[in-house]
């Protein structure tokens, strides 16, 4: 048989076949059935070998009959151009004496390629060489030849031997005199027609009913490996050295796409499960490439198509010879490399996903199944989709507040709720006039230290250690005071010194929220080291057993620099797993009063960080560090930052860069709305407020928006909402709301009208003086007084709400906005009487407020 390793599936779904120097039949079994293969061809799948056959020795290609899946026959093609039957073992093909059959031309040369016809199961094509005064191409009925035994009574089928006195069987049809056929392909939904490779110089289509001549024909090199897509007959492929070749028949004279290849194309073909789905391999090449080719039509008008392409490695580190595709099982792909492994090999596709505004989720699974999630599965909840928290905060109420705390209670994001508890302690020191003289109702640390200004010169403050009960200390603790560092301390929650219960207060609540360390550091920082003790002694006590580890490590504070207890904490106070202790120790060890180690704890809370600043550093050195915070927060889109930015420019980089790093348009724009001054209310605050808007509509949360432009309203006073909905004319479509609108203002000739009820007695159209429709309940024309009057201040004003017009949005009836609340009050159905349209059933918002 041929040296190079080839491998087919064969029609039966577990069985395929491989040749090179013998010919084998294996099937696929699976490993978890505990059996040992004699192929493993992935970790699941393995194959046992069921025949082999080495008696033929000069195989050039083979084609599998495709309308048996029970039994195989093959039909071989070899090197004298003989087509050979074969089987492996008995067959329910031995009844029709087709086991053993061979085709024979008149004049030996090479058969090049061999293949059944897929409608008219005993056709098979054989493409020959050259030979002068005979074709190339033949078309058998293995039907129709004759079979005779040899001399000797031996058995043997032999059809067409060239020994005198026996009758020859001719090929049904020939084709292509004095020509050479390197490949061919059978049309899948013709069984008259097929594709063949001529002459290395063209591709012909031709029809046997009149085999004479081609259909069709296009001049090209690219005459090998000639295969038609299974899901389209009108696309084919070819190649020629590193150049592959989709032709349309439909416009045959040149290739619609090319594909080059860095290497020598060895093998190409389609996949039979996908469509559009190109196959090909290289030769010395462990990879396969594929090409998913997709057809675009502009109208009615089928464009240059695009390609995607895609590498795949199935496993086996050898070259691969030739691969095959599962006729059935989606992107299951057969390989076979030089070495004699065989690979079973899963193509992973590209999925389609759509995710739906309402969190419903659907993906293809292959391409005969779709899969579905949304948001009441468990599965759509490891998504952490953003917007489905936004719905559920909107439904809650979120954002509508005029209380900022009540805003950070109803979301459980914990940065965006200090943020809103920020905003509350700003408004209020602000209001309380401790933060006086700024622009703004939410001024940052940086803008209460003057950053961007003349820097204020701080005092220092020296305080000795012994000073403060601590016996074993020599020197002092250094820290700066000035009155734009204590209104940055209140800021950050720090400013302890107007009342002296106050530190005592802050650590008592930070001790009922369990949180004892950050309450240990910060009595260190505030040079409280016995009360330090204390809060690590009573943690301990309440189930945190090594802080009183921590607390008798404190105890031993020395500042000497030449002591074992210095030396110690410094070199084991990196393995300490809270930062909160880290800092505590970096900062009691540290040495020329560098505090870097504290003040670059990302574990400690940008709160913190900035209060310890603005206590021990310099002026220089302060503003140097909130300007290097100020970015790195802003650049994580850290909403901790707003602390230091305020409502300026920097803050509303801040929320752009929050939203673009987490998607929550809803928290970016309700803090843009309500934290921001009119003059910081730019475009993109208002491209924040036009989104949300939307998201809303989408959901179709009307009340939800409807309450967001009033809380709007509220803080934009100048920016009223367009108006949305208008009354026109039926007849001249001609608006009449500016007209009513007019009225109501008391403008132009009917101001006169003043007060009276008949200021809105208009029942015909201002333009067209067209009747205005009737109402469904008094018949009297739109636009008329409903007899309904204000009862709360006892005039006889009209209530403006009673004559806005209302009609449903099923039937189309409607009347006074005043009629048809108090004719759904009692009845479901409409009020016109051959009208059998539920109108209050169909509005599930009218249902709710019923209720």
């Amino acid at each position: 048989m041929s040296s190079k390793l080839e491998i087919q599936w064969t029609p039966a779904a577990n069985k395929f076949i491989t040749w090179g120097s013998e010919l084998n039949l294996y099937e696929t079994v699976s490993l978890r059935d505990g059996c040992i293969p004699t192929v493993k061809l992935s970790n699941t799948i393995g194959a046992n070998l069921l025949a082999t056959n080495s008696t033929h020795h000069y195989v050039k290609c083979i084609d599998i009959y495709p309308k048996c899946e029970s039994d195989l026959l093959l039909a071989i093609g070899q090197v004298n151009g003989r087509v050979t039957l074969l089987t492996f073992g008995p067959s329910q093909f031995d009844s029709l004496s087709l086991p053993g059959k061979e085709f024979v031309p008149r004049h030996p040369r090479q058969c090049n390629v061999v293949a059944w016809n897929p409608i008219e199961g005993n056709l098979i094509a054989a493409g020959l060489d050259k030979y002068r005064s005979d074709h190339s191409l033949l078309l058998w009925d293995i039907m129709k030849c004759p079979t005779v035994s040899d001399m000797n009574g031996s058995g043997k089928l032999v059809v067409n031997t060239m020994a005198p006195g026996l009758e020859l069987a001719k090929p049904v049809a020939e084709f292509g005199v004095s020509e050479m056929t390197h490949s061919l392909a059978w049309f899948n939904s013709n069984s008259k027609c097929v594709a063949v490779g001529m002459n290395l110089k063209n591709i012909k289509l031709i029809d046997f009913r009149d085999s004479s001549k081609a259909v069709n024909s296009t001049l090209t090199k690219a005459v090998y490996g000639l295969c038609i897509d299974p899901h389209n007959d009108k696309h084919l492929a070819s190649f020629i050295d590193n150049q592959v070749c989709v032709w349309d028949t439909r416009n045959f004279e040149k290739p619609i796409v090319t594909l080059p290849h860095s290497k020598s194309v060895i093998k190409i073909g389609w996949s039979p499960t996908r469509h559009n789905l190109l196959t090909s391999l290289q030769r010395d090449s462990s990879v396969i490439t594929l090409y998913d080719i997709q057809h675009t039509f502009v109208g009615t008008e089928e464009v240059e198509p695009s390609v995607l392409e895609r590498v795949i490695v199935p496993g086996s580190p050898h070259n691969i010879t030739s691969f095959s595709w599962h006729h059935s099982y989606e992107n299951r792909l057969l390989t076979i490399a030089l070495s004699g492994s065989v690979n079973d090999f899963t193509v992973c596709d590209r999925i389609t996903l759509n995710w739906a505004p309402n969190s419903n989720m659907v993906w293809t699974f292959g391409s005969k199944t779709m899969k579905c999630i949304n948001d009441d599965t468990s599965l759509y909840g490891t998504l952490c989709d953003i917007s489905h928290k936004i719905k559920q905060r909107a439904i809650d109420g979120y954002g509508l507040k005029d209380d900022f705390l009540k805003n950070g209670e109803l979301i459980d994001d914990v940065m965006v709720s200090k943020c809103w508890n920020w905003l509350q302690i700003s408004s209020q020191l602000v209001e309380e006039g401790i933060l006086r003289g700024y622009n703004s109702k939410h001024p940052g640390v940086r803008a209460v230290l003057k950053m961007d200004g003349t820097i204020n010169k701080s005092e220092l403050i020296s305080m000795a250690w012994t000073d403060l009960g601590n016996v074993n200390c020599y020197s002092s603790a250094k820290i700066y005071k000035h009155e734009d560092r204590d209104k940055a301390l209140h800021l950050c929650g720090w400013y302890f010194e107007r009342d002296v219960s106050s530190l005592s207060l802050f650590l008592e609540r930070l001790q009922k929220e369990q949180a004892y360390s950050r309450a240990a550091a910060i009595s260190v920082f505030n040079l409280k080291i016995k009360m330090a003790l204390d809060i690590l002694n009573q943690g301990s006590e309440n189930g945190l057993p090594n802080l009183n580890v921590v607390a008798m490590a404190l105890a031993g504070f020395s500042d000497d620099k030449t002591s074992m207890w210095r030396q110690l904490c410094s070199a084991t106070r990196a393995q300490l797993t809270d930062p909160y202790l880290r800092a505590m120790f970096a900062f009691l060890t540290a040495e020329n009063y560098s505090y870097e180690n504290v003040l670059n704890e990302d574990g400690m809370l940008v709160c913190d960080r900035i209060a310890f600043a603005c206590t021990f550093l310099s002026d220089s050195k302060l503003h140097d560090y909130l300007r290097n915070l100020t970015s790195q927060l802003i650049d994580d889109g850290n909403l901790d930052g707003i602390l230091l930015t305020g409502n300026s420019n920097d803050g509303i980089r801040l929320l752009q860069k929050y939203l673009d790093t987490t998607g929550d348009i809803q928290s970016t724009t309700i803090i843009g709305v309500k934290a921001f001054s009119n003059d910081m209310f730019g475009n993109a605050v208002k491209e924040w407020v036009s989104s949300y808007r939307n998201l809303l509509d989408t959901w179709q949360l009307w009340n939800e928006r409807a309450l967001f432009d009033i809380m709007l309203s509220s803080y934009r006073p100048t920016d009223k909402p367009p108006q949305q909905v208008y009354i026109s004319c039926n007849f001249c479509g001609k608006s009449i709301s500016a007209f009513m609108q007019g009225l109501n203002r008391g403008r132009g000739t009917f101001s006169r009208m003043g007060g009276t009820p008949n200021k809105l007695k208009m029942s015909s159209c201002p333009n067209c003086r067209k009747p205005l429709p009737r109402c469904a309940i008094c018949l009297m024309h739109m636009g008329t007084t409903t007899g309904l009057h204000n009862s709360d201040d006892g005039d006889n004003r009209l209530a403006e709400f009673s004559h806005w017009f209302t009609w449903c949005q099923t039937c189309r009836h409607g009347g006074h906005a005043s009629h048809m609340i108090h004719w759904f009050k009692e009845h479901s159905e409409c009020p016109v009487t051959p009208c059998t349209c539920r109108c209050f059933s169909v509005d599930s918002l009218s249902n709710e407020i019923s209720t």
